[in-house]
């Protein structure tokens, strides 16, 4: 079955969510609509249509006038099995201690890793993007340095890839939070076929509002691996949920993001305690002052 897509840009966010609602009103309907943020600071943002029928693409311009986007660029994907495709591109990743791989690769998982399933289907938090495998480096060095951590929470945690590995290595329960019921549902599934139920209980949850989430703070470490604007949001709620001597394994940020990430955390009260850059994403890792 053919896939198109149309795609387009404009700038600001009511806009850009008022016209991802009206192309869900096109007839032949897309399958899916998407409306993001281009994180750049530009304040332009991405909408996007998935169709199984070539699209109106008179409706299209139509809509594109109507709300000031730029004219929408339609294309006819290849018919391809993207799931095999990522079976066979994907290799297993190390990072330290942990081997994040497929099932299509179960027999390559070496004795002495932390092993840590993730499905072909999400390809993102395998460890095979630079953010991923950053704060499992990271969490390997805090390993290595003797850190114990027994109040952990992953927010914004997608896969749960970080909260996961937490967990094979302290026998103490991870909270796993999500603000997308989507992702929380991957995570689950994922949680599920390492065999960690009970280990990472996982949450709907913007930052850290949810109750269980309040009712475990403070925490003595904290991954967050989504982007530079949230991460800046949330700091003062950071200082506030981990502990004195704490830490914070951020990542999602690009190079020349970093720091003005670290100025809002230096501000709500964290140090830098290392800081990777893995081809064009940057991983820190911050300590709590006392």
């Amino acid at each position: 079955m053919p896939t198109f897509t149309a795609l387009t840009t404009l700038t600001g966010k009511d806009n850009a969510e008022k016209l991802g609602d009206a192309m869900e009103t096109l007839i032949p309907e897309p399958t899916g609509v998407g409306v993001f943020e281009i994180e750049d600071g530009s304040g332009i943002w991405e909408i996007g249509g998935y169709f199984t029928e070539a699209p109106d693409e008179a409706g299209l311009a139509l809509l594109a006038v109507a709300f000031g986007a730029k004219e929408f660029a339609v294309s006819e994907l290849p018919d391809t099995d993207w799931v095999a495709k990522v079976k066979r591109e994907l290799t297993p990743v190390q990072a330290g201690r942990f081997f994040v791989y497929g099932s299509h690769d179960a027999d390559q998982v070496p004795e002495d890793s932390e092993p840590l399933l993730i499905e072909a289907a999400m390809a993102f938090g395998t460890g095979h993007h630079g953010t991923t495998l950053g704060c499992l480096r990271a969490l390997d060095r805090l390993i290595e340095g003797g850190f114990h951590g027994r109040n952990v929470a992953d927010i914004g945690c997608g896969t749960a890839v970080l909260a996961m590995a937490a967990a094979r290595v302290w026998p103490e329960t991870v909270l796993a939070s999500d603000i997308d019921q989507v992702a929380v549902d991957v995570a689950e599934a994922n949680v599920k076929a390492n065999a960690l139920e009970g280990r990472v209980i996982c949450l709907e949850a913007a930052g850290f509002g949810h109750p269980d989430l309040t009712a475990q703070a403070p925490f003595d470490l904290v991954f967050a691996n989504i982007l530079k604007a949230p991460l800046v949001m949330l700091a003062p709620d950071m200082g506030q949920n981990i502990a004195p001597n704490g830490h914070a394994i951020l990542s999602g940020i690009l190079n020349e993001q970093a720091d003005d990430v670290v100025a809002a955390y230096d501000a709500a009260g964290f140090d830098v305690m290392h800081r990777e850059e893995i081809g064009e994403w940057t991983t820190l890792t911050l300590t709590r002052r006392t």
